[in-house]
């Protein structure tokens, strides 16, 4: 198609061979080649030079239109792989959400500020899900990952995590460094919703030391639960990485850890902007 374009803008068989850096024999053959196969003349030879003929003006016009998509397709991808756009889906809980995701983010858009983020944050089985079915590239969930297609799914990077526990000024337990779950008979606890990661793990591990949580409320943000333990409600528990340097109580019986997986899905290749994203996440942790 370049050739026909080069020689109609030139009406000269010499000239187009010149600019398109081929012989003119091998630029006429092209051309008879294309006639031959069109069953139709696209150039009226002359003396002077050639002449497009109305089969070869439709046929040159159509060509420009293909190359000048051409040229914006292999603009996009270019701009795609140099990271100039591009969209990222990522999932997490509320701790990552808030507390991990920021950093990573913007460590990307300051070196790629053409991409866009499209954060989702809910529950590790929710997340998990999204990851599987392809509507999230990426997640970061509470390990291990609990999902009938779990198998599905590779943990590229583990990020290690403690709950600390948080109480209301003049609790009998401010001030304190650690806890006993017997501390908490007859507390009103803020907690994170029924089904969550996290609260599998207060539960579980109350629960192994005979304590029942007397859940007052439930919740899925981790500031929430910060303003509601400072409004007097109750006790809550949290993430250390929602807490400030040295602020939580520890668990004695036991420290309440629990690892976060970066997820995503074995089978697919990662786009360049969520490979860039993934890099900047593992980074973090």
């Amino acid at each position: 198609m370049t050739q026909m374009v080069a020689i109609a803008g030139h009406s000269h068989m010499t000239r187009a061979a010149q600019e398109l850096g081929v012989s003119q024999p091998a630029l006429s053959a092209a051309l008879r080649k294309l006639e031959d196969e069109l069953e139709t003349e696209l150039f009226h030879r002359t003396g002077h030079g050639v002449e497009v003929t109305e089969a070869g003006r439709v046929f040159v016009e159509h060509a420009q239109i293909t190359l000048r998509a051409a040229g914006k397709t292999s603009e996009a991808v270019r701009s795609l792989v140099g990271l100039e756009t591009g969209s990222i889906k990522v999932g997490a809980g509320a701790t990552a959400t808030g507390y991990l995701l920021p950093r990573a983010i913007q460590a990307v858009r300051d070196e790629h500020p053409g991409l866009r983020f499209s954060i989702r944050e809910a529950g590790s089985l929710q997340v998990a899900q999204g990851v599987v079915s392809g509507e999230l590239d990426l997640g970061i969930v509470t390990l291990p990952v609990v999902h009938p297609r779990g198998d599905e799914l590779m943990v590229v990077h583990e990020i290690a995590d403690e709950l600390l526990m948080i109480v209301p000024g003049g609790h009998r337990l401010d001030g304190r460094k650690t806890f006993r779950w017997a501390d908490l008979e007859g507390d009103p606890v803020i907690a994170f919703e029924a089904g969550s990661a996290v609260r599998g793990i207060l539960d579980a591990a109350a629960g192994a030391h005979g304590v029942s949580l007397e859940v007052v409320m439930e919740l899925r943000s981790i500031e929430a639960i910060v303003q509601m333990v400072r409004a007097g409600i109750g006790v809550g528990f949290v993430s250390r990485y929602g807490l400030g340097e040295g602020e939580g109580i520890r668990c004695k019986d036991g420290g309440l850890t629990r690892k976060l997986g970066v997820v995503r899905r074995r089978d697919r290749f990662l786009s360049h902007a969520a490979g860039a994203f993934e890099r900047a996440l593992l980074a973090e942790g």
